[in-house]
């Protein structure tokens, strides 16, 4: 099973841009279900008008994803005259689309990663044991910490808090990479616009 994480970008275009990230984001996932894949969104950054995304980023997770990708990696131009401003004569819309692959994509370390123990608290602040059960893992690179005290075993509990720390980092990393990723796009796209993957004419109501 492959894993693709997604974004799509209005690279800080207007507001037209930013609703094309909305609609190419649900032609993307009604695609998907019809390829039997799934598509999931992990974070949309809105717009200032509801319907409009700044940029969009989601996980793709199936077999032979590559089909899916070619269609849509690179820029996507959609030919629509402006649903905000009536009389404007520009019609052609650009947004960026990339692709990573979750494994390039996660640094994972656990030499990284400071671990502490402490009481697990009960209701009321009463101490559910009297023993260190409750784990609590910081990532130093990035300071994100997480506490685990799911479990009367600190082995167990060690376990869920490394695992929760891992798939955190893993956001981080992400947003990271995707904020790249958009100022490149942004620096380019004057050069992409002539280069579209995909041209789609709808409307943008």
């Amino acid at each position: 099973m492959e894993k693709r994480i997604i974004q799509i970008t209005s690279g800080r275009g207007p507001l037209e841009c930013c609703r094309v990230v909305a609609k190419v984001q649900g032609l993307m996932v009604k695609q998907a279900k019809k390829q039997g894949l799934q598509l999931e969104v992990l974070e949309n950054k809105l717009g200032q008008l509801t319907g409009t995304l700044l940029s969009a980023a989601m996980m793709l997770t199936g077999d032979r994803l590559d089909y899916f990708l070619d269609e849509w990696v690179g820029t996507v131009q959609w030919i629509a005259q402006s649903p905000y401003r009536r009389y404007h004569k520009r019609k052609n819309w650009f947004v960026g689309v990339a692709a990573f692959d979750v494994k390039d994509l996660l640094c994972w370390n656990v030499k990284d990663v400071k671990i502490d123990t402490c009481r697990s608290a009960g209701p009321g602040g009463q101490n559910v044991n009297k023993v260190e059960t409750a784990v609590r893992a910081k990532h130093l690179p990035s300071g994100i910490q997480v506490v685990a005290m799911d479990s009367r075993s600190q082995l167990e509990n060690k376990k869920v808090c490394l695992a929760r720390l891992e798939a955190k980092v893993l956001v981080w990393q992400t947003e990271q990479l995707l904020e790249q990723q958009q100022d490149q796009w942004q620096a380019h796209n004057e050069l992409e616009r002539g280069n579209a993957v995909k041209t789609i004419k709808q409307d943008l109501f």
